[in-house]
């Protein structure tokens, strides 16, 4: 069963992406096709925005984007 960390989950529907094709998208905006586009390219970058980047992509990839629509009502409101 897939159990991400809460921080992180928070973190990805507030941090943009810092480079490449979708330079300053939300990471949870981020489509799946770029997602798999970085697995088939060796991977995710390492450290903290290859975990976010993982993360989204594990949710995106099984279904749960419920998670992140929750999470992005949450960020609204504060």
């Amino acid at each position: 069963m897939f159990h991400p960390d809460k921080q992180i989950l928070i973190e990805i529907v507030k941090t943009r992406m810092p480079f490449g094709k979708y330079k300053d998208s939300l990471l949870c905006d981020l489509p799946v096709s770029y997602l798999e586009w970085f697995q088939r390219k060796g991977g995710f970058p390492p450290g903290k925005l290859g975990m976010q980047l993982a993360t989204v992509f594990e949710i995106k990839s099984n279904g749960l984007e419920e998670i992140i629509y929750k999470l992005k009502k949450m960020n609204l409101r504060g």
